[in-house]
Formats: structure tokens, sequence, C-alpha cells
């Protein structure tokens, strides 16, 4: 078989495409002025990238004739910056309740009725801790010392004023808990009005 000149070849490849196009071009017309636009953006987007690595590369070349940077604030601190990790102790951690503190359970030692100091640098002049509350017993039949929140609350409605006044006695001398305290004093004042 003879081919074609090169030129012709590529002549009747281009009528071809240009006849492809032709009939594709009503299904691409809807879509033209969102590409064109699409396009349009990407090519800036592009640009404004090209720029900012130049300005970084400029950057990198006068830092060691300008000396370090005297734009950036005192407290604006990066992790490359710090040579060492300040974590907190878990002491401490421990002691700061979390944000989802009401709806979890104290720690053992307080579930079981032991009283825990709140604050280690407490002055020597301060009040011992008060001793924990004997447990009543509607404390022990509801296992109050192991309920969150949530699953006291739908258990208040059930109980009567003197079980919730000792409820609240009981979370006063023990635990103290301050949305435990709320949430029966709340109880009991609604209890009353009824």
């Amino acid at each position: 078989m003879i081919r074609p000149p090169y030129l012709a070849r590529v002549a009747a490849g281009a009528a071809v495409y240009i006849l492809e196009e032709t009939r594709k071009f009503p299904s691409t017309a809807v879509t033209l002025p969102m590409t064109a636009f699409s396009q349009m953006l990407q090519t800036g987007m592009h640009f404004q990238q090209f720029l900012t690595s130049l300005a970084i590369k400029g950057d990198r070349v006068f830092s060691p004739l300008l000396g370090p940077d005297q734009d950036q604030p005192e407290w604006a601190t990066f992790d490359e910056d710090e040579t060492e990790l300040d974590v907190p102790d878990i002491a401490e951690r421990s002691e700061t309740p979390g944000r989802f503190a009401l709806y979890s359970m104290p720690p053992k030692e307080q579930r079981a009725g032991v009283s825990t100091p709140r604050s280690t640098n407490a002055s020597s002049n301060a009040a011992p801790a008060p001793e924990p509350a004997a447990e009543p017993e509607i404390a022990a039949y509801l296992d109050y010392a192991n309920l969150t929140l949530a699953q006291l609350r739908a258990r208040l409605r059930n109980l009567s004023l003197e079980e919730l006044t000792a409820l609240l006695d009981y979370e006063e001398g023990s635990l103290a808990r301050a949305p435990f305290v709320t949430m029966l004093s709340n109880r009991i004042v609604s209890t009353k009005a009824k």
C-alpha cells in the first residue's frame, strides 16, 4: 500500500477533526460559557500560586541578608519553631474537666464516695475537705455514683421530694458536681411548686 504524503494525511485528519467537533458543537455550546469561566478561574489560581511560590523563593534569598523576620509577633509560634513540646502533666489534665464532663462518669475514687481535692495549689490556711456524706438508700438503689447527667435526668421524674433532697445533700457532701447540684435543685423547686 502506498501512503499519501505526510501533509496530505495531516490535512485529512484536520478535516475529520473539524467534522467531529461540528457534530458535537450543539451539546458543547450549552456548557461552553461555564467551561470557559472555570478555565479562566483555574488559570488565575495557577498564576496566583506561581506568584506566591516566587515570593517564597525571594524570601529565602533575602532572609540571610536581612536577618530574622521582625513582622512575626512574639505570641505567634508554629510547630517548626518549638523545640520542646509543652505537654501538660497527666495529673493536671485529670483535674480539669473536659467538654463532655457533664455526660461522663466521675473517676473511680469519686464514685466510691472518696472525695479528692479539686486543686493541688491550695493554701495551707484553707479549710480541710469535707468528709464524704453517707450514701442514702435512694443513691444506692439508683446506683447514683455511676449515673451520668443524662441518666439522672431520666430518673428524676419518679423521685419524691424527700428522695431528691437526700440526693442533693449526698451530691453536695461528696462529689459536688455543679451540673448535678443544679439539676437536683431545679427539680426540687419544680416539685415544691406542684
